[in-house]
């Protein structure tokens, strides 16, 4: 059934899904198999999240990066009582109210993007001395275990409300598939964020296994990198594992992009194996063509003809 809404609010939808289409990537295929609502809903809060992310990555110093990010959350607020100061505002407050999503998760958020501006970035890795290990922010996985949830448990947690669940347990299923999304997206952009002067695996780990954070700067594959980037994928993998019972507590829909999402992001994994842990020559990626054979697997799941 066609959704009734008025000239204002659908501009507002459009954009949002004009920007989802342009950016989400591995995300907007799966928003493909939603109902038509859903789907909308689902590219008003990536374009709310996108928007936030680039402002904490834009140029500027910090001081301006955080005014930037403040005035955000602020309109974000305004937003709440109907004053709409960006064009997906008002699609974003439509959908977060439609679908009772709290808006805390999006602050959440909002403070995982604040806690990346804590890490200097330093231009090119060839700026960046050999003989100066890059800066690790995090020292154990509990604190990036914080940063995971801030970044993509949360907007897991923002999803399941708009795709339907029904059981309560299913938000802690959520948060793990969301460290399982965040850990796969550290792994496949490692070498791009060392050149960037960025380092998101916990200092615990580098220990473990020998390996410097320098290294990453200079792209050094070695047997003790090889063994730190195996322990990073199985870690990944068992948070996958343990968000797989959320499949059978969504609805038929939720189930059918929930598939979509999570075989897209294992298959980054099997990617980033399959070319020995290079992660510096170019980017891991899924091609098109198996990210909709994995939306064409999903559709007797969104039908409500299989369960997974």
């Amino acid at each position: 059934m066609k959704m009734l809404m008025q000239p204002s609010l659908a501009r507002s939808y459009a954009y949002c899904e004009r920007l989802a289409r342009r950016e989400a990537g591995n995300f907007y295929t799966g928003f493909r198999v939603l109902p038509r609502a859903e789907r909308l809903a689902m590219c008003a809060l990536y374009a709310f999240l996108r928007i936030a992310d680039d402002l904490g990555d834009r140029a500027g110093d910090l001081d301006e990066k955080r005014r930037r990010l403040a005035q955000w959350r602020q309109a974000l607020e305004q937003a709440f009582g109907g004053h709409y100061q960006h064009p997906i505002h008002e699609a974003l407050h439509h959908a977060l109210l439609t679908h009772a999503v709290p808006v805390h998760y999006l602050h959440d958020v909002m403070d995982g993007v604040e806690m990346d501006l804590q890490i200097p970035a330093v231009g090119h890795a060839a700026s960046v001395p050999q003989a100066a290990p890059l800066a690790l922010p995090y020292r154990t996985f509990s604190e990036l275990r914080l940063y995971c949830y801030r970044v993509a448990s949360a907007v897991g947690l923002a999803c399941i409300h708009i795709w339907g669940f029904t059981d309560q347990r299913a938000k802690n299923y959520a948060e793990d598939a969301g460290v399982a999304f965040q850990l796969t997206n550290i792994l496949r952009d490692l070498g791009e964020d060392a050149a960037r002067g960025r380092v998101y695996l916990p200092a615990e780990d580098f220990q473990r296994f020998g390996y410097d954070a320098a290294g990453l700067a200079i792209g050094r594959r070695d047997e003790r990198f090889r063994a730190l980037m195996e322990f990073q994928v199985a870690r990944a993998r068992e948070y996958y594992d343990a968000a797989m019972p959320l499949v059978p507590l969504l609805s038929p829909p939720g189930r059918a992009v929930f598939l979509v999402m999570a075989r897209t992001y294992r298959g980054l994994l099997d990617a980033i194996e399959r070319r020995g842990y290079d992660v510096f020559s170019s980017r891991a990626r899924v091609s098109s063509w198996r990210k909709w054979f994995f939306a064409l697997r999903a559709l007797p799941v969104r039908w409500g003809l299989l369960t997974g």
